[in-house]
């Protein structure tokens, strides 16, 4: 049978391969994705979890040796053309070797509002300015591991939809639901009281309540916020929130990587969840 689908990549200043142009600027791609509506998935596997969450791609872009690996995955889209060529000519047009196999260039979904968010959440993660993608994707894959129910990002927080994000996530991005809050602190603080939730923030401040020590179970409708490393939240924002929250430490060691702390946040919550579930089936 032959595959219509399929274009082998012989002239890079083909328009249709904008889509892939200078994949290794991370300031330009990060505006870029945004504007055009569109965000990258790398590797077989996610790639199939961005389409069992019914994300739409444009277009696949692959190394020739990979087409048959990925056949499974662009047959299902036969109107959705596969870019191929050498290793070459390809890592020449995205800026690196597709070590992964193949670049899903995908529509990118429309987020939906933060009531709708809300409305059904019980645990919920607020990422306040978190500019690492790393750490942004492995909070990602905390919080779909540990049951949290959706996960809020400030105006300045980056894009969990960025490719170093996704692949971090292992596709749990597209697991977890998510959206991004138009201001932050005041409005997205009165946003979470509205809808019911204590506000808890995880900061080194005097004060600040031991994890251990904190009510999470299940009467309490919880959301944590998480600042970035180094500066943390943000003066405002601690004023704002309805407690302070510390994860002990022993060692000497003050803080947790906030990717790390997050899982802990997560867990502690989940135990407690967990617990009242037990107590009530005793």
């Amino acid at each position: 049978m032959e595959h219509t689908q399929l274009r082998q990549v012989t002239d890079l200043a083909d328009p249709a391969l904008d889509d892939y142009l200078r994949m290794t600027d991370v300031r330009l791609r990060s505006r870029v994705e945004v504007e055009r509506g569109l965000f990258m998935a790398e590797s077989y596997e996610v790639i199939s979890r961005a389409i069992e969450a019914g994300m739409a791609p444009r277009s696949f872009l692959m190394n020739e040796k990979w087409l048959a690996k990925f056949a499974p995955l662009y047959e299902q889209f036969p109107e959705v053309p596969v870019y191929f060529g050498e290793e070459s000519l390809v890592a020449q047009l995205t800026g690196f070797n597709l070590h992964r196999g193949a670049l899903a260039s995908m529509q990118r979904p429309e987020l939906p509002n933060v009531e709708e968010l809300l409305r059904d959440a019980r645990t919920v993660a607020v990422l306040e300015d978190i500019v690492d993608h790393t750490n942004v994707g492995a909070m990602f894959r905390s919080a779909a591991a540990l049951g949290v129910d959706a996960v809020l990002v400030t105006p300045q927080c980056a894009d969990p939809l960025y490719r170093r994000s996704i692949r971090v996530s292992m596709g749990t991005v597209f697991q977890v639901p998510w959206t991004r809050l138009d201001a932050w602190p005041a409005a997205g603080v009165d946003l979470l009281h509205e809808a019911g939730f204590d506000v808890l923030a995880l900061a080194l401040t005097d004060g600040a309540v031991p994890l251990d020590e904190v009510d999470l179970g299940p009467d309490r409708r919880v959301a944590f916020v998480l600042g970035a490393e180094g500066h943390g939240l943000k003066p405002a924002t601690l004023g704002a929130v309805d407690a302070h929250v510390v994860i002990p430490m022993a060692g000497g060691v003050d803080s947790l990587n906030v990717a790390a702390a997050s899982a802990v946040v997560f867990w502690q919550r989940r135990a407690a969840l967990a617990a009242a579930a037990q107590e009530l089936r005793a």
